[in-house]
């Protein structure tokens, strides 16, 4: 029986196309040419437009190729590799900027390091780094033209402004909320909020020194309450943590776990726990107030995660800083600084560094979201519980 005429006319098309790509390994770009005309002549193929458009560039015809390799998109618009040559081919035409655009989709869609062979990895990186540039040089221009209608903006906006700008010239992705528990709706991705939000800080800044000696007391007796801050089973994955698990290098000491009083912590430390009942802490029996003791060992590194709830922020106050420690939320740095808390949404990313070469203590605690409202508050507890009895059952 022979074969299906349509059948054969796509075998005969694929062999002119597997010769064409065998005669531009020997550089005979116009013998490849004559090849995929022929291929062409049944009927138009992606393989056949990536092929002419390699012949064209070969004989430095680079509008003809770079014309090819759109066609060749127009089929497949997510072929990384007709990407990359888009790129190379609008640089040789002297379009930077458009070659940029071509070089960024083509990094969206890049197969993992591991399946690039050498060659590949190398236009990867070559890629990368003009995109870099590019994002780099477009901050410099953008921050070169604001400056002469600059306003006299507050240290809090100038500094949303500036990460608003490398987030606009493509240095840095946007924050996103990405909590483990609950994802609330309609609450605003904010890295460090605004202190105003909080006028009762000063209150617990002025309680530094305090909070220090009762911390300092159960630090020379009892370290040994401070318990491993990551505590995964053998059987659950430790994904980043695998450093940290069941490690004293990141411990803590509970005054509030889950809403639940820790009383004879809290018996330890009478001023701090008289202190942090007055402060307007939130309160979710079964899930919050959770206030800590967070013990971090010399030149440790705590890795990038997420928290729970973007109901609820966390406030950092700082207790012993022996040196420099790192503090990174989103596409925010800072530097602890003794005395002086913050408030900072822990479902966006984040990461610490204890830096020093002694161990650095802050005291953490949860607080509502200012931007719910009182009796949303408690419809949210209300829905939480209900979520945790539904479970158990």
């Amino acid at each position: 029986m022979s074969d299906h005429p349509l059948s054969s006319l796509q075998g005969e098309q694929a062999d002119l196309l597997r010769q064409a790509s065998q005669a531009l390994a020997r550089q005979d770009a116009r013998g490849a040419l004559a090849l995929i005309d022929r291929a062409d002549a049944m009927g138009p193929t992606h393989n056949g437009a990536l092929n002419r458009s390699l012949a064209l560039r070969l004989l430095g015809d680079f509008a003809g190729s770079l014309a090819q390799v759109d066609r060749a998109l127009s089929m497949q618009p997510y072929d990384f590799i007709a990407l990359l040559a888009k790129g190379a081919l609008l640089e040789k035409l002297g379009k930077p900027k458009a070659a940029v655009a071509s070089y960024r989709n083509a990094l969206k869609i890049a197969p993992t390091r591991d399946r690039c062979p050498p060659a590949l990895l190398a236009q990867i990186d070559y890629a990368s780094d003009l995109v870099q540039q590019h994002a780099e040089a477009l901050r410099d221009h953008m921050k070169a033209e604001v400056e002469a209608v600059a306003a006299d903006l507050d240290p809090y906006t100038r500094e949303r402004f500036d990460e608003g700008l490398e987030i606009y010239a493509g240095l840095k992705p946007a924050p996103k909320q990405e909590p483990i528990l609950l994802n609330y709706p309609r609450l605003p991705a904010i890295p460090f909020y605004d202190r105003a939000l909080f006028p009762w800080l000063e209150t617990l800044e002025a309680g530094t020194d305090m909070i220090r000696a009762e911390l300092e007391a159960l630090i020379a007796f009892e370290f040994d309450r401070f318990a491993p801050y990551i505590n995964y089973p053998p059987e659950a994955p430790v994904n980043q943590w695998g450093a940290l698990n069941h490690s004293h290098d990141w411990s803590a000491l509970f005054l509030w776990k889950d809403g639940q009083k820790q009383e004879e912590v809290c018996a330890r430390c009478p001023g701090t726990t008289a202190l942090l009942e007055s402060l307007p802490m939130a309160d979710q029996p079964g899930f919050a107030p959770t206030v800590t003791f967070s013990a971090l060992q010399p030149h440790t590194h705590i890795p990038p995660h997420t928290g729970s709830a973007n109901i609820r922020l966390l406030c950092h106050l700082p207790l012993i800083l022996p040196g420099p420690a790192r503090f990174r939320v989103g596409n925010t740095t800072r530097e602890w600084k003794m005395g002086q808390a913050w408030v900072f949404d822990d479902t966006i990313e984040h990461e610490a560094w204890n830096d020093a070469d002694a161990l650095r203590v802050i005291l953490i605690l949860d607080v509502w979201n200012p931007f719910l409202a009182e009796g949303e508050k408690a419809m949210i507890t209300a829905m939480m519980q209900a979520q945790r009895r539904f479970m158990a059952e």
